[in-house]
């Protein structure tokens, strides 16, 4: 533990003008996590790009990182070859990357991708190259490995191609993994079970690891060692423990500060733009004399919720299912039961949250009570009025009275229009407002509710941040008053200081719009902070419900404790 396995010194990178990091230093040495923490834009992906000459070959780098190969000298990457760093990158540093679905070649099955790796790196042949690929995804405990060679990536779920990456990323051994945030979008179980297994590999191969992650959580879980980043530079660094203990700098203790774990439902959460301005900090608001113990943030907890008794929404035995091709010569096959006889109500003004790992049914429950799926049986009924009995130019009207947030605000927006023309579409399409003016008027007023300007009106999705996208989304949303709402993931895929600032304002919007809504979710932290009940959906069916703070600190079923325990950063939850 000596001579450390990497070390960067004095690390600069430049996008023309632009300057991306700040003269940082770091070390890792053999066997250990060292997790480099920040938000979109701190300079930590551009950080573990360079350590394998992946930016454009326009950046200016300068300074140093010194790498110390199997049974040879340390060796500055920076000044390697083309030659000379492909014969590190896979074999000796190997990388996985955030988005498997990009990462993966959609034309190529998953086992000769694995195999490629394998085959520029060891002088093995095919068969045996195969026959290593099978092994390595009984390692990474993929299903029927034999079988899922011959898959390609479209196949596989997102759990499963992350699994793929990491076999890909093992396949040759390398001394240092580099793990640029792995588990992004991904529902807490699957995330889990996935830096488990990196946990596990590190361990069997000696391996050391870069963490890259803006979720002081998974530090807390899986680090030795931290490095904090903010607007490219280094501000603290040192023991994992330590710091998420007695974190120095301010800009950490925001950080800390912006997770829904740790604060009581409704009180507003602290978020890096009030709490830290541009390099000179200011302490974060919430100071320790205010912080509690666990347990009496418990009782207070348990307090109960006084819910308004009258039903915006009823749902009874609803079903949707999805009936498989019939094959020519076999028996039909049983129809995949997405939704499976669900029923429950929604009172006004409540905010409902639906949890569940992914594939249990909750999107498509979502989406069905929107009528943006074929419904198979049942009733739902909204301000009276059986929705699955209507026919669909009735449908139509009454989308001005259901809307809903999507998870990914990039896909949600029309890229060729500005986004006060997106706002301003529907308003249009419904006859809301007699005028153009009228209508700008009111997307102006919107965008500032929002936490935007007048002067965004003309600009066009791409030159926003994907916290201030989902901002946009949800003004659009409001747009035409709706009195139902449904945020389907609307902040999974946020970091933690922008979801702070996204779960603020939705509580702030729904004080000033009286709106009722269903938060859609797999996070319980976010979905017991910003939620009055809690249903709890596994393979088409409500296994549990209850009052946000029952289900979350005194959960029944096994199944909710399972989600319960996987939320990463339990351990802060204990050091405050």
């Amino acid at each position: 533990m000596n001579t450390p396995l990497l070390q960067v010194k004095n690390l600069s990178v430049a996008f023309g003008d632009t300057g991306a990091v700040h003269h940082i230093s770091f070390d890792v040495f053999p066997g250990e996590m060292v997790a480099v923490v920040g938000e979109s834009g701190s300079g930590k992906s551009v950080t573990s790009l360079s350590l394998l000459q992946l930016l454009p070959t326009h950046t200016t780098i300068s300074g140093e990182i010194l790498f110390t190969q199997k049974g040879a000298s340390a060796v500055n990457l920076l000044s390697l070859p083309e030659a000379g760093i492909r014969s590190v990158r896979g074999k000796d540093i190997a990388m996985i990357f955030q988005e498997p679905m990009t990462s993966l070649n959609p034309v190529f099955t998953c086992g000769s991708q694995v195999m490629e790796a394998i085959l520029l790196h060891q002088k093995v042949s095919k068969a045996v190259a195969r026959k290593r690929t099978i092994e390595l995804f009984e390692k990474v405990q993929l299903p029927d490995p034999s079988q899922l060679i011959h898959r390609y990536p479209h196949q596989l779920s997102g759990g499963q191609k992350q699994r793929v990456m990491i076999a890909m990323a093992m396949s040759c051994h390398p001394s240092l993994l580099i793990a640029d945030e792995p588990t992004t979008a991904l529902d807490v179980t699957v995330q889990k079970t996935i830096l488990e297994l990196i946990k596990d590999l590190q361990r069997q191969n000696g391996m050391s690891v870069i963490l890259v992650t803006h979720d002081l959580g998974l530090v807390a879980d899986m680090a030795d060692r931290v490095v904090v980043m903010y607007k490219g530079a280094v501000v603290e660094q040192g023991k994992a423990a330590a710091i998420l203990k007695h974190p120095q700098h301010d800009y950490t203790k925001a950080l800390l500060q912006c997770r829904p774990s740790l604060h009581q439902k409704g009180e507003r959460l602290p978020v890096i733009d009030t709490t830290v301005t541009g390099y000179g900090f200011k302490s974060s608001d919430v100071s320790e004399d205010k912080k509690e113990p666990e347990e009496q943030i418990k009782s207070k907890h348990s307090l109960p919720v006084t819910r308004n008794p009258e039903p915006i929404l009823v749902v009874e035995n609803l079903k949707v299912h999805y009936t498989a091709k019939n094959s020519l010569f076999k028996k039909s096959p049983e129809p995949y039961k997405a939704v499976d006889g669900v029923s429950f109500t929604v009172s006004k003004g409540e905010t409902l949250g639906l949890v569940g790992e992914s594939g249990c049914g909750k999107t498509t429950l979502g989406r069905a009570i929107l009528r943006l799926v074929p419904v198979t049986s049942g009733k739902i009924i909204l301000n009276g009025k059986d929705l699955v009995q209507l026919p669909p130019e009735k449908i139509i009207a009454l989308r001005k009275d259901l809307q809903i947030v999507f998870q990914d605000p990039y896909g949600s927006l029309n890229p060729r229009i500005t986004i006060g023309d997106a706002i301003m579409e529907p308003m249009q399409v419904h006859g809301i407002e007699s005028g153009r003016q009228q209508r700008k008027d009111r997307m102006i007023d919107l965008l500032e509710k929002v936490n935007l300007k007048a002067e965004h009106f003309n600009r066009y999705p791409h030159q926003f941040s994907g916290g201030q996208r989902q901002r946009i989304c949800i003004a659009r949303a409001l747009a035409l008053n709706p009195s139902f709402l449904i945020f389907d993931e609307s902040v999974s895929a946020l970091d933690v200081s922008v979801q702070a600032q996204v779960l603020n304002l939705l509580n702030d919007l729904k004080k000033e719009f009286q709106f009722t809504s269903i938060f859609i979710s797999h996070d319980l932290s976010v979905v017991r902070y910003i939620c009055d009940r809690i249903m709890v959906m596994k393979q088409g069916k409500i296994v549990e419900e209850g009052l946000a703070e029952e289900v979350y600190f005194n959960p029944r079923e096994e199944y909710t404790k399972q989600l319960i325990n996987a939320v990463p950063g339990r351990k802060l939850e204990r050091y405050k």
